[in-house]
């Protein structure tokens, strides 16, 4: 379907991220009423065909809140701590706003290694998919209380657009403090046009994005045009919208004019190479010579180890590395098929030359194209 507001009434399954500056009343604890007006709005959508999973923050806000805390804690266990006092108010929000519309709500919390780990992701992927067979609405969180910063997403943002590639979602809408994404600054350049609608392939997107980002959450207006690129690897295309807009979500699915509307511009990725574009932990890097960063580029081919001068990190057979050029630029991301200390061996190989190097038989690839994706 070519991505179009008129057309959204035809898309059939949406994820929803609230950030953490709209569920929050200015830190003093959880927004009642613009929790129950989201749920409300959720409610219609699901009276009109649309399958929902909700990606809320806040957790960490109501639990500043309750704590007493001004600031959120850089302190890792006093976080983690903010957030599982926190999470119970969250939740119970949710559940009393959905029971009032006769609709059940499911807690979902998430961590880098459950769409890390293939078998994890596959099962993350099938409880969401059952939720919404049975017509409940899952709340999806980034589990704050158990991740660090080696298994952590991140942002909701980027867990918004993961949540997307795993259910196969049609859209993508991040609700901020924003009217959408401007040209320029507003704050600076308060003459600045709102960018109504942009295919991803704009290169001039992420200059518009600045750097800037909130005190109570963790993403700014670049993440939230990442997550938008993130998506669209599953043919989503994601707006971002101002969430205290009234009846801001049922009117962007009336064709409203609302907002930023960032259309897909690239092929929908198979599931297996979502799932490894969705890796966010690099364990190692291949550098690579001319030739073959340009056939990388050029036809996604699998890279043999001729093509490689260096390689950086200590990593695994089947961890995720990244293949650089000379300068340093990613060219693409994939799953080796050597451990660091074998892949140093094959450097500028042949294929007829690996059992020789190694001193056994071995695979003729270093990163096969199937386990490979160009990076945007």
């Amino acid at each position: 379907m070519s991505v179009t507001r008129s057309k959204l009434a035809a898309s059939r399954r949406w994820v929803i991220k609230v950030g953490s500056s709209l569920v929050t009343a200015k830190g003093a604890g959880l927004d009642q009423a613009a929790i129950a007006d989201w749920c409300a709005q959720i409610a219609a959508l699901r009276g009109a065909g649309v399958q929902v999973v909700l990606v809320s923050s806040g957790a960490v806000a109501e639990g500043m809140a309750r704590l007493g805390l001004r600031r959120r804690p850089t302190d890792l266990h006093a976080l983690q701590a903010a957030a599982a006092v926190g999470q119970m108010g969250l939740v119970r929000a949710y559940e009393a706003e959905f029971k009032q519309h006769g609709i059940k709500a499911a807690q979902v919390l998430l961590t880098h290694e459950d769409v890390a780990d293939r078998s994890r992701y596959l099962n993350a992927q099938g409880t969401l998919t059952a939720l919404l067979e049975f017509g409940a609405v899952p709340v999806v969180n980034e589990n704050d209380t158990v991740a660090t910063d080696e298994i952590r997403l991140g942002d909701n943002d980027t867990l918004g657009a993961l949540t997307a590639n795993l259910i196969q979602a049609d859209l993508l809408v991040i609700l901020t403090d924003q009217e959408g994404l401007f040209e320029a600054d507003p704050r600076i350049r308060p003459d600045a046009a709102l960018v109504s609608e942009a295919e991803l392939s704009d290169p001039r997107l992420m200059a518009m994005a600045g750097t800037s980002k909130g005190e109570l959450g963790r993403g700014g207006m670049r993440t939230k045009l990442t997550a938008a690129y993130t998506a669209a690897r599953s043919g989503a295309a994601t707006i971002i919208a101002h969430g205290r807009k009234p009846e801001v979500l049922t009117r962007l699915r009336a064709g409203e004019n609302l907002g930023t509307l960032l259309k897909p511009a690239q092929n929908v990725m198979a599931a297996r190479k979502r799932w490894i574009a969705g890796q966010l932990q690099l364990r190692g890097r291949l550098v690579l010579d001319d030739g073959a960063a340009r056939v990388l580029r050029e036809q996604g081919r699998s890279l043999l180890p001729v093509g490689v001068r260096a390689v950086d990190g200590e990593f695994g057979r089947g961890d995720l590395v990244a293949c650089v050029d000379g300068e340093g630029r990613e060219i693409a991301r994939g799953l080796c098929n050597y451990a660091a200390d074998d892949a140093r061996r094959l450097i500028g190989a042949r294929s007829d030359e690996i059992p020789k190097r190694l001193g056994r038989p071995g695979e003729p690839e270093l990163i096969h194209r199937d386990n490979l994706v160009l990076s945007s």
